[in-house]
């Protein structure tokens, strides 16, 4: 798999927007990559803000290397000049074993379905308990969570419908139960929208 971290602008004109609507910066990041993608890939991304800067932080995960050529032609001001490469791209092959502890961030829309709707869950235990079931499912047990509320995102379907997403922020711990399947969801990501910037579960050593 491939990470890779762009840095946006936040006088960007066009990063601003993209910044308002996530599903514009999708088809953006889309464009490293082939119209057509074999079936097993996942792009995952999630937008963040470095609160020293205020610079639009954009962490994408795929499982195919992208390619940001088409960012020499984009606006120059698009990318915040930085000491560091930006784009930053790594390839990376982890290897998990059970028992293994990992810090975790995730931004999720914790969602339940009820009469053929989704909804959207505001409760934090209710939140915690949607991780929780996720966790069991995907191959690693939660050892601890803080999970902070992030309000709604707004965005547009395919269909140029609104949609309205409820986000969180899952910070913790966790225990990998079961190497594959926990391998297969950090691929895939967790849960629901992940076209509007949820479910890329990043990971790092426990000290």
């Amino acid at each position: 798999m491939y990470l890779t971290r762009l840095v946006l602008n936040p006088r960007s004109r066009r990063a601003q927007s993209e910044s308002a609507n996530l599903y514009e910066l999708h088809r953006t990041i889309m464009s490293a990559f082939p119209a057509t993608l074999p079936a097993d890939e996942r792009v995952l991304f999630r937008l963040e803000i470095d609160r020293q800067s205020g610079a639009f932080v954009v962490l994408v995960q795929s499982q195919y290397e992208p390619d940001w050529g088409w960012l020499a032609t984009s606006p120059p001001d698009y990318l915040l000049s930085i000491s560091e490469p930006n784009p930053w791209v790594k390839a990376f092959d982890p290897l998990f074993r059970v028992g293994q502890q990992l810090v975790f961030r995730l931004r999720a829309n914790p969602t339940l379905k009820r009469e053929g709707k989704r909804l959207g869950l505001l409760r934090e235990e209710d939140q915690i308990a949607w991780l929780h079931r996720k966790a069991q499912a995907g191959g690693f047990e939660v050892l601890s969570v803080r999970a902070q509320k992030l309000g709604f995102v707004q965005g547009w379907t395919r269909q140029r419908q609104p949609l309205s997403l409820f986000a969180v922020q899952y910070d913790g711990l966790l225990r990998v139960t079961d190497p594959s399947v926990f391998a297969r969801s950090l691929a895939q990501g967790i849960g629901s929208a992940k076209g509007l910037g949820f479910g890329l579960l990043s990971v790092a050593r426990a000290e």
